[in-house]
């Protein structure tokens, strides 16, 4: 068969990994978009996503103002180049509408939105290379940049995905993997131990599903420590720089 191995006897995945390694986690938080108050790129392997956010900021459109609170709108797109397939895909595409969606419903609790009423957050979501792990790698970068902006959270929110080969449980999937096994993708938040988003687009055994969903929640912790350490040199840069 000319089908690569996704685990071999040894125990190795086809890029080399052990079954819970994680990619390498590469962040930059310093300016990326003109005039944008806060904004990360971040790559989990070969994937790799830009987020730049604006506001909060006085809402354009009267009818998404609530009194209240914060309207948060989040926009995705796909450079053409991003996948092997050089698909263009664009804004009304049903995938990337879902995937904002998602991203909204994820991070709208974790917004303290309740500080800015009659205001609008944007977050602007610029995808350029996917290879496995897309939502997570959006998520995890749209919490650095929110960060970055100086917007409060009530928490961090840390995403992985994993997978099931045969019994054999996988964390942080290539695309690879994703497209040969069962999948779920995970978002804790690691102070409060809480789930914000579990998203699942293939069939998982519910035994299978348990041990994912634990691994999952100490993989989040990992790259919760990842993150925080990023946003800890990049204020101690912006503290040295005003000195």
């Amino acid at each position: 068969s000319s089908r690569i191995e996704i685990l071999n006897a040894g125990g190795y995945r086809s890029d080399g990994r052990r079954q819970y390694e994680l990619r390498t986690i590469s962040i930059d938080l310093s300016p990326q978009g003109s005039g944008a108050d806060g904004s990360a790129s971040l790559s989990h392997g070969l994937t790799q996503v830009t987020v730049c956010v604006f506001g909060p900021r006085e809402a354009k459109v009267r009818s998404q103002t609530y009194h209240d609170r914060a309207n948060v709108n989040i926009e995705v797109a796909i450079a053409a180049f991003s996948a092997s397939e050089r698909r263009k895909r664009g804004r009304g595409d049903k995938r990337i509408l879902e995937l904002a969606q998602t991203l909204k419903s994820t991070f709208e609790p974790v917004i303290q939105t309740s500080l800015y009423p009659r205001s609008q957050i944007d977050i602007y979501i610029q995808v350029l290379q996917q290879d496995g792990g897309l939502l997570q790698a959006c998520i995890n970068a749209t919490t650095l940049a929110l960060a970055n902006a100086g917007i409060p959270l009530y928490d961090f929110v840390c995403a992985v995905t994993g997978g099931v080969h045969s019994t054999s449980p996988l964390l942080d999937l290539t695309l690879l993997e994703e497209n040969d096994l069962p999948n779920v993708t995970v978002a804790v938040m690691p102070r409060s131990g809480k789930v914000t988003l579990v998203s699942m687009e293939t069939r998982l055994h519910i035994d299978r599903f348990e041990e994912i969903f634990r691994l999952a929640g100490e993989a989040g912790k990992v790259i919760h420590s990842e993150m925080r350490k990023a946003v800890r040199d990049r204020t101690e840069q912006l503290v040295a720089s005003m000195q």
